[in-house]
């Protein structure tokens, strides 16, 4: 029987019925335009499930694998808050399987926050019981988007990289989701860092399962000369903010004007914004 289970599981994971990662397309997505500054947020939002305590790890692991009628609901609030943002970072949504009622929630949450680009990158397909996504939500035409899958020996986490500004000198916005393994984290960032190397403007947001000062100082992210929120910026659990796990690391040619842990608990992370001026000069080369 077990055989049988497992057998039907795996035909599921490997149907060709099952959605893979989408995006919005760019008809109507307005040009990168030059202002003088850009809303940035990154947010894990657990696949819409509200957790305010550690019991809720276990009394709402239910809502990991089946629909629950509030979800929808959280995720207005969520649409709320990131409608405010020119480019809003998503950790752990889930694209369309029966947890979520078969909803995308990278495109829903672009359409009830009037964000008219967003592009989801499937990480984990598990056919119809989840569908384990980052997201990408966007003001501005990017100038291209590619979405690679990070080494590790657990597959299942994804970065996505979206170009701004002019070809030859744009600004590279890298967004990710590591691994929870040290081990994984050297190589996963071992790769992003050969991603960046040749850019002068480059922002790296997202859930990397770490402290900055560990990120910047025993990784290979310690050859970037990447500038960090403030130490105290804990965004983990969102109930007891402890940890600081989830970041926005910039450039220097980036003026950070304004950087904030967003005391907004709707899942068990809090989300990260931050305000980055353009460097000096950049405006005029469009």
């Amino acid at each position: 029987m077990y055989k049988r289970i497992r057998k039907q599981f795996n035909e599921l994971i490997r149907s060709e019925q099952v959605p893979r990662g989408r995006c919005s397309g760019l008809e109507h997505v307005p040009e990168f335009e030059p202002h003088r500054h850009i809303r940035l947020l990154t947010f894990n939002i657990q696949v819409g499930i509200n957790t305010s305590s550690y019991r809720h790890y276990l009394t709402r692991s239910w809502q990991h694998v089946l629909p629950h009628r509030n979800r929808i609901e959280n995720l207005d609030r969520i649409a709320r808050l990131i409608s405010s943002y020119d480019v809003v970072a998503l950790q752990e949504c889930d694209g369309g399987s029966l947890r979520s009622g078969y909803i995308n929630q990278v495109q829903y949450l672009a359409e009830a926050a009037g964000i008219p680009y967003w592009y989801q990158q499937l990480n984990r397909n598990l056919g119809q019981f989840a569908q384990h996504s980052n997201g990408l939500l966007s003001r501005f035409r990017p100038l291209d988007v590619t979405e690679h899958r990070l080494p590790g020996l657990i597959p299942g986490r994804g970065a996505i990289i979206a170009r701004y500004g002019a070809e030859d000198d744009p600004l590279v916005l890298v967004l990710m989701h590591l691994s929870l393994s040290k081990a994984a984290q050297q190589r996963q960032l071992g790769y992003i860092r050969e991603q960046i190397a040749d850019y002068e403007h480059v922002v790296l947001m997202g859930d990397m399962n770490n402290h900055a000062e560990e990120l910047l100082s025993n990784t290979p992210l310690k050859e970037t000369d990447l500038v960090p929120l403030p130490a105290t910026a804990h965004s983990f659990p969102s109930w007891r903010p402890e940890k600081a796990l989830d970041h926005i690391l910039v450039s220097p040619s980036l003026e950070i004007r304004r950087s904030e842990v967003v005391s907004y608990p709707v899942s068990d992370h809090l989300p990260i914004a931050m305000d980055v001026a353009l460097p000096k000069g950049y405006l005029e080369k469009f």
